[in-house]
């Protein structure tokens, strides 16, 4: 699903639409594959997402179809994705990426989409 792209990132596609709940979400069996396959198991954590111009925490949810990520209506804006549901490249932190953009506090104002 994801392949190393940068020294910060993996790259995969998955199609991106809206979403009814409060947060960013995908396919709980995948997400836990690529938590244990890409984070080594840290946990059932979100993995974050760039997707478009923003960074996204993504749970898992059982509501979601495969190779799909579902976002929010404001997160869905942030991101800038223009007639969802679309397919996208997607950018996915690596794990100390992940952990060190979790821990921006979006008070300061630079902080990802959703945080």
């Amino acid at each position: 699903m994801f392949e190393p792209f940068s020294s910060g990132y993996y790259l995969g596609r998955l199609y991106v639409e809206p979403y009814e709940g409060d947060r960013a979400v995908m396919h709980r069996a995948e997400h836990e594959q690529v938590n244990q396959q890409l984070y080594d198991g840290q946990g059932d954590g979100p993995l974050v997402m760039k997707i478009g111009s923003a960074h996204v925490p993504v749970h898992g949810a059982d509501d979601v179809p495969g190779r799909t990520v579902g976002l929010p209506e404001s997160v869905l804006e942030a991101t800038g994705v223009d007639n969802p549901p679309t397919l996208r490249e997607v950018l996915l932190a690596k794990a100390d990426r992940a952990t060190q953009l979790l821990g921006i506090d979006p008070a300061d104002g630079d902080g990802p989409a959703g945080f």
